[in-house]
């Protein structure tokens, strides 16, 4: 797995060769908003986690999911540290953990 020294490093890596679609996260599902479609904690695998620490303020914590559908699409989850935890069913954040 490659490491990237900022979020926004890995998001441009990442878009431009393998995860070109943003997510969104909502309570039940994942969102891609261009495509308008959502998709079920059952229908998504995560790929690959990368953790990305602020220097100044743990405000800027941030975590990048890799994710890829079992239609074949790929795309980029971004997550602050622990905010998902109360606006998640359980079976999404077992699958982001």
């Amino acid at each position: 797995m490659k490491n990237y020294n900022t979020l926004s490093e890995a998001i441009n890596d990442l878009q431009t060769n393998e995860y070109p679609y943003d997510f969104n996260l909502k309570p039940e599902c994942l969102e891609c908003a261009s495509l308008k479609i959502e998709i079920r904690p059952e229908d998504f695998k995560v790929d690959k986690i990368y953790r990305f620490e602020g220097m100044s303020s743990t405000d800027d914590n941030s975590i990048l999911y890799a994710i890829s559908s079992k239609k074949e699409l790929k795309g980029l989850l971004v997550d602050a540290y622990g905010v998902y935890a109360e606006n998640i069913s359980e079976a999404m954040r077992k699958k982001l953990r």
